[in-house]
């Protein structure tokens, strides 16, 4: 069965019986089990060793996907994370880290049924791999991730949020759903935001995608989704103003992509091997990154952050005040 980042449920049921709280509930029950642990974001805020390691992988995983839908890239980094949340980041130069790029690319476009050859998710330098080194890294992700492939991401909550709202014109609903679509894709570059669930990432992206679009019915909007009763409203506070604070700073700084030499007593194999034996388990697991900057540069967000200072929704250190927005 084709893999849907907005559908992860087996059973098609789940969505089309009509019942938004039981799906709610389904997705609730699930997100925790993928979700990375939470030594693998204090690493990434407080350790700066490995800075880069994660941002390359990051941009790799974007250079090999460009041809393909941005979803694929977005389930490859999903798993990337998850992997280095279980197995920490290894040790060495970044371009070790293209193996797992690879094959995180290669599993997401299995799971999403996209095909591709091995040598369309090849680097453009250093070293080529072979499917089966590539597959032998597959297995030891799966295995990391214990075959949980369906990703609960917040695209999975779209849907049933948005059924909170009472927009009854189909193109205002549309162009909310394609704008929070936009604010995910930009939220998975920031590491403030994996602390937060799924779930909260999705409200608080449909929050501040209202926000910019329909900002005479957002304290409607919020008060639709904080009667979820799976909503922590104070969890969704925050996030919310960490999410817009992101938004009005804007991505203007481009990923880094340095040319790195490779030592030639390095092989395929022995990167495989030395890095990601199935059999170790001592990994190092202190990592981080700076936070990432997305190529999404949006012009309404500038206007929209323009537009909010004037109105004076913020608080003295700079950050949106949602508590602040009057009530309907």
């Amino acid at each position: 069965m084709e893999f849907d980042l907005e559908n992860p449920l087996t059973d098609p049921q789940d969505y089309n019986n009509g019942n938004n709280n039981y799906t709610l509930h389904s997705l609730f029950n699930l997100e925790d089990e993928h979700m990375v642990a939470q030594h693998y974001v204090h690493n990434l805020e407080n350790i700066d060793s490995h800075v880069n390691l994660r941002r390359e992988t990051v941009s790799l995983i974007s250079q090999i996907t460009r041809r393909f839908d941005p979803s694929l890239s977005y389930l490859a980094v999903n798993y990337m994370d998850r992997f280095f949340s279980s197995q920490g980041m290894p040790q060495g130069r970044s371009w070790v880290m293209r193996l797992p790029a690879m094959a995180c690319v290669s599993l997401a476009a299995k799971m999403m049924k996209t095909e591709f050859k091995f040598s369309d998710i090849q680097c453009d330098q250093g070293f080529i791999f072979d499917s089966q080194t590539i597959e032998r890294m597959e297995l030891l992700i799966l295995g990391a991730l214990q075959w949980r492939m369906r990703s609960i991401t917040p695209f999975s909550f779209l849907q049933s949020f948005m059924g909170f709202f009472k927009l009854k014109d189909p193109p205002l609903m549309q162009a909310l759903k394609a704008r929070a679509i936009e604010i995910i894709f930009i939220s998975q570059n920031e590491i403030k935001l994996m602390e937060f669930k799924s779930s909260m990432v999705a409200a608080a992206a449909l929050l501040s995608a209202s926000h910019e679009l329909f900002p005479m019915q957002f304290p409607c909007f919020r008060r639709a989704i904080s009667s979820c009763s799976f909503v922590n409203k104070e969890t969704l506070a925050s996030c919310c103003n960490e999410m817009q604070a992101i938004l009005i700073e804007g991505y203007e700084s481009a990923f880094d992509n340095p040319t790195h030499e490779v030592s030639s007593s390095d092989t395929p194999i022995n990167i495989l091997d030395r890095n990601w034996s199935s059999s170790s388990t001592t990994m190092t697991t202190t990592t981080t990154m700076t936070t990432t900057t997305s190529s999404h540069s949006n012009s309404n967000v500038e206007r929209e952050a323009k537009r909010l200072r004037k109105t004076g929704v913020y608080c003295s250190n700079g950050k949106p005040q949602f508590s602040q927005i009057q009530r309907c």
